[in-house]
């Protein structure tokens, strides 16, 4: 069930859009090889400051999407042996536990977040890394689908467990090896999606200030406007400035802003862009791997 492929995909269906409508999957809804998935994450901060994330499945299960199934990032799509969150499970694991979500090679996603897009990108790059293309995000999210007054749902749904192939992408997933050698490298971009406090070490949320030396500041919420959805290809555009064939790495706490970061980029055209998943959380606690602070 495993092959790795650089540019295949594993449907022959025509190409998703990378981003729909509430009023498209207001339309679609129903459709029987349509897939919804909450991916929603909470995240606290104590009386310290400190930051820490939990499963949103209970405000799921207060209202979502009709035929939205929840998809836990912190729970069967990371691996749950390590002390860090958000860490990519193994590719066996990946694959079953898509399949438990109703995915299957024929079906058609959308992802969606409740509270930061970022949480949806991350699902959409990791199931990009297992090779499947046919998924979109939710422009707005669930703030945009209340907003517009369209129903909600309590009743938690599920899906028919179906096959998952995989079909690897392992050049779209950056260690931490990869990106020390790139400090060195022109030909590699570092950038950092983290906001620009804490790419300036005025504050930090891991065990030592700054942003890995050489990487460069894109913070992913200036990806959205005001009301949580994308901004246009044309703002976008004016962001970025650099060689889309040239191969990039982004990175931030866990991965999850770092994954949107790379969501925006594939859709302007980047043809090589990686997401270093183990971000600060891990780069931090090695006091040798080199960090800036302005």
């Amino acid at each position: 069930c495993i092959q790795s492929s650089t540019y295949a995909s594993n449907t022959t269906q025509e190409p998703m859009d990378l981003i729909v409508s509430t009023e498209w999957l207001s339309e679609h809804l129903g459709d029987p090889d349509l897939v919804v998935l909450d991916t929603t994450v909470l995240v606290h901060q104590d009386e310290n400051g400190k930051f820490s994330s939990s499963s949103a499945r209970s405000d799921y299960e207060s209202g979502h999407i009709p035929t939205a199934a929840y998809a836990d990032l912190l729970g069967e799509l990371s691996d749950k042996n390590s002390s860090m969150d958000f860490v990519m499970p193994s590719p066996e694991q990946f694959r079953l536990a898509i399949g438990k979500l109703g995915v299957g090679n024929e079906s058609r996603v959308v992802l969606y977040s409740g509270n930061y897009p970022a949480w949806a990108a991350r699902l959409w790059w990791m199931l990009r890394w297992a090779g499947f293309d046919q998924v979109a995000l939710l422009d707005g999210g669930l703030q945009a689908w209340v907003a517009e007054g369209r129903p909600l749902s309590v009743e938690p749904a599920t899906y028919p467990e179906r096959d998952f192939t995989l079909l690897l992408r392992p050049n779209v997933i950056a260690d931490q090896e990869e990106v020390l050698a790139a400090i060195q490298n022109d030909e590699v971009s570092i950038i950092d999606a983290m906001n620009d406090a804490h790419y300036n070490g005025q504050f930090t949320m891991y065990d030592r200030p700054g942003h890995i030396t050489s990487a460069t500041s894109m913070p992913s919420t200036n990806l959205v406007d005001e009301s949580g959805n994308f901004k246009s290809l044309d703002e976008l555009e004016m962001m970025h400035d650099g060689d889309y064939s040239q191969r990039a790495i982004t990175y931030c706490g866990g991965g999850v802003a770092a994954s949107s970061v790379a969501f925006t980029m594939y859709r302007l055209g980047y043809t090589d862009v990686a997401v270093y998943m183990g971000s600060l959380q891990e780069w931090t606690k090695n006091p040798e791997n080199p960090m800036t602070v302005p």
